[in-house]
C-alpha cells in the first residue's frame, strides 16, 4: 500500500516515537520552551504540530497537543508549553519534566495550517498568546530558507511580561528583512506605548496588515474567540475565506 500524500508530500505514518529532554528555555513566567531529540523523526513544516504522551506509573495516560516552535534540527524538535493551572500534561512539563527523562512524541500533524518557504506571496501572522508559537516557527523557517517573502506579525498579549520569544521577536524585528512586528496589549502596556491597553480590533488588523489586494497569506492562531474576530475583521477588509487559514486552542493543558 501507498504511503499517503498531502500537497504532493509524502506522510510518514503516525508513530508514537520516544523522546527525551535535552534543552529548557524560560520565555516567561508561565511558558517554556522544550526541545527534544526524537530518534527517527521524519521532519516538519512549519505550522504543523505534535501529540506529546505521558504514562503514569499506574498506567493512565494523558496527551495533549503543541505547536512546533520552529524547522527541526535534525533529530531535534522544539514545543513551546504553556503552563495551565490544574492541567495534566503541562504542568508535568514545565516544572518536573527534567533533562534526559523519556515522553513519547507522534507527528508531525496537520497540513492545513502550514506555510512553505516556496510561497512568495505577502504573509500575515496574527497571534494571541501562545498563539504564537507555530507563527514563530514560519518566521524562523523564513530565515531557515532565506525566503524574501514580506512577514508581518501581529502579536496580542496581555502584559508585556506575556510576551513569548520576547527577545528574539526584537532582534529578529532589526536584523530580518521584510519582517515587520506589532504588539496589541490588552491589560497592560509598556511605558511610552501608544494607546491603551485594548482588545485586537479593525484599526490594528488594517494599520499593521497587508491590504487585500496583494493577496497576502493570512494565518491566524489562539483562543477560540480572538481567532473568529481577527479572522471576521479579514475577511471584512475584503481577504478571500481561502486565503485565511485559521488555528484555534482551548484551556486544556
Amino acid at each position: 500500500m501507498a504511503a499517503p500524500t498531502t500537497g504532493g508530500r509524502v506522510v510518514a505514518p503516525l508513530t508514537w516515537r520516544v523522546a527525551r529532554l535535552v534543552e529548557r528555555r524560560v520565555e516567561t513566567p508561565t511558558a517554556q520552551t522544550l526541545v527534544l531529540d526524537v530518534p527517527g523523526w521524519p521532519g516538519h513544516e512549519p505550522g504543523q504540530h505534535v501529540d506529546i504522551r505521558l504514562t503514569a506509573a499506574d498506567g493512565y495516560q494523558a496527551a495533549r497537543s503543541y505547536s512546533l516552535a520552529g524547522p527541526a534540527e535534525g533529530e531535534r524538535i522544539a514545543v513551546t508549553v504553556q503552563r495551565v493551572p490544574d492541567g495534566e500534561v503541562s504542568p508535568y512539563l514545565t516544572d518536573t519534566y527534567a533533562e534526559g527523562d523519556p515522553v513519547e512524541v507522534r507527528g508531525p500533524v496537520g497540513g492545513w495550517f502550514v506555510w512553505r518557504a516556496d510561497e512568495t506571496a505577502p504573509v500575515l501572522l496574527v497571534g494571541g498568546g501562545s498563539g504564537v508559537v507555530p507563527l514563530m516557527a514560519m518566521v524562523r523557517a523564513r530565515r531557515a530558507a532565506g525566503s524574501r517573502a514580506p512577514f508581518r506579525l501581529i502579536y496580542s498579549v496581555r502584559t508585556p511580561d506575556d510576551v513569548i520569544y520576547a527577545d528574539e521577536l526584537r532582534r529578529r524585528a532589526r536584523d530580518d528583512q521584510g519582517l515587520d512586528v506589532a504588539y496589541v496589549y490588552t491589560r497592560a502596556a509598556p511605558e511610552g506605548w501608544r494607546g491603551e491597553p485594548h482588545r485586537i480590533g479593525l484599526a490594528d488588523v488594517n494599520s499593521h496588515g497587508w491590504p487585500p489586494d496583494l493577496e497576502p497569506l493570512c494565518y491566524v492562531c489562539g483562543p477560540t474567540g480572538f481567532v473568529e474576530t481577527v479572522a471576521d475583521l479579514l475577511v471584512g477588509l475584503g481577504h478571500p475565506t481561502r486565503r485565511v487559514k485559521t488555528e484555534r486552542f482551548g484551556p486544556t493543558g
